[in-house]
């Protein structure tokens, strides 16, 4: 199996392999070549997508809010991979195609209320090294959110910081699943240069 990644994808095999494989083609129309990769570890593999399911599951903020967040963080990190699978994701989601696509330059772009601004602007500020979160930042989204959702939103992004650096740390790329099944390609950051794919 020919690999661009850092450490080369491997064969998926056993019962819970098949499962895997016939979830993936469901769900996104083909095996990401970052299953392969993380086969190497089929715990590991198997333990992120269940947290990854329960991160889902959560409820206290708004879904598109959270699209947002995670794409955001995705963006400032430079996970391909997870800008696309999101963007596939949002149309399953029914979130507007037009203010997804438009996340990776949210700051430049006018489709944003100012609530989906700040939530976009703690992601990229929690995803920065170190993080630059502000003690106004934060309070303006307490009184806008509330505890619980805030909560729930700084746990999203964690965990997409965990997701999107191991992704890049591995050479993981985007597949371009958006792009497969009909969606317009993101747009991409006209101040910081391009998103890498």
């Amino acid at each position: 199996m020919a690999s661009n990644t850092r450490v080369p994808a491997t064969r998926i095999t056993g019962l819970y392999g098949a499962l895997l494989k016939a979830v993936s083609r469901r769900m996104l129309g083909q095996v990401p070549e970052g299953a392969a990769v993380m086969w190497h570890h089929p715990a590991v593999l198997k333990d992120s997508m269940s947290f990854g399911r329960k991160v889902d599951g959560w409820n206290r903020l708004d879904a598109a809010l959270a699209t947002y967040a995670a794409m955001a963080s995705a963006a400032t990190i430079g996970c391909g991979f997870c800008l696309d699978l999101h963007h596939f994701l949002s149309r399953g989601r029914g979130l507007d195609e037009a203010k997804v696509r438009e996340v990776p330059r949210w700051r430049e772009s006018a489709v944003f209320t100012p609530l989906e601004r700040r939530v976009m602007e703690y992601a990229e500020a929690m995803s920065a090294t170190p993080p630059a979160v502000t003690d106004e930042l934060s309070a303006a989204l307490l009184d806008e959110l509330g505890p619980a959702a805030l909560v729930e939103l700084t746990a999203r992004i964690g965990f997409m910081n965990a997701s999107a650096r191991g992704n890049v740390a591995l050479g993981i790329r985007s597949q371009e699943f958006a792009v497969s099944c009909g969606l317009a390609p993101l747009a991409v950051r006209s101040a910081d240069g391009v998103v890498p794919a």
